[in-house]
C-alpha cells in the first residue's frame, strides 16, 4: 500500500504519563493507547542505549521509552510523513531528541540499512487484512492493518539489532505462534509476557522480547494483568496499580527474572 499523507487537520494534544509527555496525534486517524506504553514499559534499555521503533506513528513508544530512561539516542521508521511530521514535532515539543525517517519498512531507507541499534522496537499492524476488515480512514488503516508480513517485522528488526541487542514486540496473542517461528529464526533468548485484561480472562496480548545472538532457553512469563475485578465498574479507570504505575508514572514493566 502506498504512504498516505491523510492525517487530518483535526489534531489533539494528548497526555502521556501522567502529563509527562504532551502528544499531537490526529483525532480521526490512527490514535495511540495503552499498547505502545507498555511496549516502551518493558524495553530494557540503559542511559546512553541506541533505539529504533519501526512504524513509530506519532512517536509514542519511543518518547515514553526516552522519557524513563534519560540520554537515550532515539529513533524511528514511519511509513506515512504526516505521522512522521507529528512524531518529530512531537519529540521536540518535548524536548526529546528523535531522528524521524520517512520509509518503507520492506525497503528500508540506505540512512537505516547502514545502522545498527541496541534495541528495536516496534508495535506492528494487528490485523491480517485477508481476514478482517478495513478501516475507513487511511492513516488508520495503515497502522492497523497488515500490508507488510509479520515475518518481514521480526526479520527487520533482527537486521537492524547490534549482536547482543534486543528485539521488543508488542501484538495479539493470536499470532504468538507466528511470531515465534519467525523470531526463533533470527534470535534467541525469546520472552513471552502476556497481558491479561482482567484475572480469569484470556490474554490478547503478548510482550515478546528476543536477543541478538542469546542462547537462553525460551520463557513464558507468568501473565500481567492490566485491570482490577472481574468486570468494569463503570465510567472510570480500574487499572492495577502495577499497570497505573506504568501509564501514569512511567514507569518501568520488568519481566520476571
Amino acid at each position: 500500500m502506498p504512504a498516505t499523507d491523510s492525517v487530518s487537520e483535526d489534531i489533539t494534544t494528548d497526555e502521556f504519563l501522567g502529563g509527562q509527555l504532551r502528544i499531537r496525534q490526529p483525532r480521526r486517524g490512527y490514535r495511540a493507547g495503552i499498547d505502545p506504553v507498555m511496549l516502551a514499559a518493558g524495553v530494557p534499555a540503559r542511559p546512553g542505549d541506541s533505539v529504533l521503533d519501526l512504524g513509530c506513528g506519532v512517536g509514542v513508544a519511543a518518547l515514553c521509552l526516552g522519557r524513563r530512561v534519560p540520554d537515550l539516542r532515539l529513533a524511528g521508521l514511519e511509513l506515512q510523513p504526516a505521522y512522521a511530521d507529528l512524531a518529530r514535532r512531537n519529540g521536540a515539543e518535548n524536548a526529546l531528541d528523535f531522528e524521524v525517517i520517512e520509509g518503507d519498512l520492506s525497503d528500508l531507507p540506505k540512512a537505516l540499512r547502514e545502522r545498527r541499534f541496541d534495541h528495536v522496537i516496534a508495535n506492528p499492524p494487528y490485523f491480517d487484512r485477508t481476514a478482517s476488515t478495513r478501516a475507513s480512514e487511511p492513516g488508520r488503516e495503515t497502522a492497523m492493518g497488515e500490508n507488510t508480513p509479520l515475518t518481514t517485522w521480526v526479520k527487520q528488526a533482527a537486521r537492524r539489532c547490534v549482536p547482543g541487542g534486543y528485539v521488543s514486540l508488542i501484538h495479539r496473542a493470536d499470532r504468538l505462534p507466528e511470531l515465534l517461528s519467525e523470531a526463533s529464526r533470527h534470535l534467541g533468548s525469546i520472552e513471552v509476557l502476556p497481558l491479561i485484561p482482567r484475572k480469569g480472562r484470556d490474554a490478547r496480548l503478548v510482550l515478546v522480547r528476543a536477543r541478538k545472538g542469546g542462547r537462553a532457553a525460551f520463557r513464558l512469563h507468568d501473565g500481567w494483568v492490566i485491570h482490577e475485578g472481574e468486570a468494569h465498574p463503570g465510567d472510570r479507570e480500574n487499572y492495577t496499580t502495577a499497570t497505573a504505575c506504568i501509564l501514569r508514572l512511567g514507569e518501568a514493566l520488568p519481566f520476571p527474572g
